[in-house]
């Protein structure tokens, strides 16, 4: 069955979420393709004039923000070494995909985009009720947010092909039944990118999981 989905370009932004130069060096061999199809799709949303938001990892020296309660996090805040994955260089925005000027920067503490941080708040005050989004890893920060998304009322799409994780069977497993079972899906081939500067733009579900072929 397809499944058509629907937006507004003035009440849509699209979430490029821990991109970050070490992430995608661990998460994405080789990464120029990825890079390609990333890159391709936020030329397209800002050609759009769609707001383009960058969600990136990051703490204050120390790591206040993280509590021992955090397994994940705590294991982090006890490792110095992996605390460098998301400092300097390592931890800025991949150079080949932003951030342009006109691009809104959001860092988090969490795994999700949307907690301990202003995401919601800017989406408000922008009217915007629709998220096209992708990021590493498709089993962590994409899941999360869109699982939010979902219970927060946003219509939300998955860029699959934008999407990375470095446990191949969870992905292609989200990639191929959970998220189109939410009909969140689409890909960054030019045919749907081309449309995304008209009123509507459309994505039917046969077009989706090319990561997850």
């Amino acid at each position: 069955m397809e499944t058509d989905l629907a937006f507004e370009i003035s009440r849509t932004a699209i979430l490029a979420m821990d991109c970050q130069t070490g992430v995608v060096s661990i998460y994405v061999q080789p990464p120029e393709e990825f890079l390609k199809r990333a890159s391709g799709v936020l030329a397209a949303a800002r050609k759009a004039g769609m707001p383009v938001i960058h969600v990136e990892v990051g703490f204050r020296p120390g790591l206040p923000e993280v509590s021992s309660r955090n397994k994940l996090f705590a294991a982090l805040k006890a490792n110095i070494q992996h605390q460098q994955l998301f400092q300097g260089a390592a931890g800025a925005i991949h150079p080949a995909l932003g951030p342009e000027p006109e691009d809104i920067v959001i860092t988090k503490h969490r795994v999700s985009a949307f907690t301990g941080t202003d995401l919601e708040m800017l989406l408000r005050a922008n009217e915007i009720d629709t998220l096209v989004l992708f990021g590493i890893a498709t089993s962590g920060v994409v899941l999360s947010t869109l699982l939010h998304a979902f219970d927060s009322d946003y219509r939300s799409i998955v860029i699959a092909d934008c999407c990375a994780d470095r446990d191949m069977e969870l992905h292609t497993t989200l990639l191929k039944h959970l998220f189109p079972h939410q009909k969140a899906l689409t890909t960054s081939t030019p045919s749907s990118q081309k449309r995304w500067p008209t009123r509507k733009f459309r994505a039917s579900r046969s077009q989706s999981c090319a990561m997850g072929k």
